[in-house]
């Protein structure tokens, strides 16, 4: 399968895993997930990401996902997938392969292991180094504090310098803004794709610093596409204005329901069959699914509105 290119701007959104209510896939939904964001104008979509509860999944059932939506995509758009692991043989295989099977881009963690298990700069630095050794396409290094390995933005400038594959960089640890300003600084043409996370909810101080696009849930990302286009084009008021007028329900998102708010929203519109969360994780407490869905009721977005449209 060809290759798409990354572009170096936009939006591009973690498809979530949908699961019926017995847990298992949800293919079906998947594929809708995929034409859903197509729909909505996305530059490129990231899937097996952590907001993809790639840690509940089975290595088969990755595989199975990586060729289902890969097909479902179709080209139409870029897919990057994550191909985070604490062995670095086992996530350069996995990045080969995300590749054999078209993937225009991965995106990793530095290795890490539960809450003690890290690895120092200088193996951090071998890791990336073996995975780059494996593949002929880019890499995007995502800094979050899940991973709790702290990369400075020296580090992670000298990373994209010293190995050609590293492009692309998320930042969504604490103080973002000041990190990308740093690493676009220090880094310079080295990384093309400086982006944000966390669900796109410092979006605007970020691009302020000079981050070229986001890597948000999947919840708004028409909305999130539109913030970046406008700010790139010039529009800085319009840019501002309309990610403040989202904000409150991106907040709500992020302190309140984590992965599970876009998942909520496609039930509630129709795209997937279920909200389904794996054990050990559990549904949302009814209040606070309430507060969402009064959130989103009152700004009527597209994930709402998508499956009524394409029935």
């Amino acid at each position: 399968m060809p290759h798409i290119p990354v572009p170096t701007s936009g939006v591009f959104p973690i498809a979530p895993t949908p699961f019926l209510p017995d847990e298992s896939l949800d293919l079906t939904g998947q594929d809708r997930i995929v034409d859903f964001l197509v729909d909505a104008g996305v530059d490129g979509i990231c899937i097996l990401a952590n907001y993809a509860e790639q840690f509940s999944l089975s290595d088969t059932e990755r595989d199975t996902l990586q060729d289902r939506i890969m097909q479902r995509a179709a080209g139409r758009v870029p897919i990057i997938v994550t191909t985070s692991h604490f062995s670095a043989r086992i996530a350069a295989e996995r990045s080969k392969a995300a590749q054999d099977a078209g993937a225009s881009m991965v995106m990793l963690m530095p290795p890490y292991h539960g809450a003690t298990l890290r690895a120092a700069e200088s193996v951090v630095e071998a890791f990336f180094h073996t995975v780059a050794d494996a593949i002929d396409i880019p890499i995007m290094i995502q800094d979050a504090p899940m991973s709790g390995t702290v990369m400075s933005a020296e580090f992670l400038a000298k990373l994209a310098t010293t190995i050609p594959h590293i492009t692309s960089v998320k930042i969504e640890s604490p103080q973002a803004a000041a990190k990308l300003h740093r690493l676009v600084e220090l880094a310079g043409d080295a990384v093309t794709g400086p982006f944000d996370g966390e669900e796109s909810i410092t979006l605007v101080p970020d691009l302020e610093a000079g981050a070229t696009g986001t890597m948000p849930s999947a919840m708004i990302p028409d909305v999130l596409g539109q913030v970046v286009r406008r700010w790139l084009d010039g529009d800085r008021e319009g840019a501002t204005s309309l990610w403040e007028s989202w904000l409150p329900m991106i907040h709500f998102e992020n302190r309140q329901c984590g992965l599970q708010a876009t998942k909520i929203l496609m039930e509630e519109g129709g795209i997937i069959e279920s909200a389904a969360v794996r054990a050990p994780l559990v549904p949302l407490p009814p209040i606070t699914r309430a507060g969402l869905l009064a959130h989103a009721k009152r700004r009527d977005p597209f994930i709402l509105r998508w499956a009524a449209e394409h029935r």
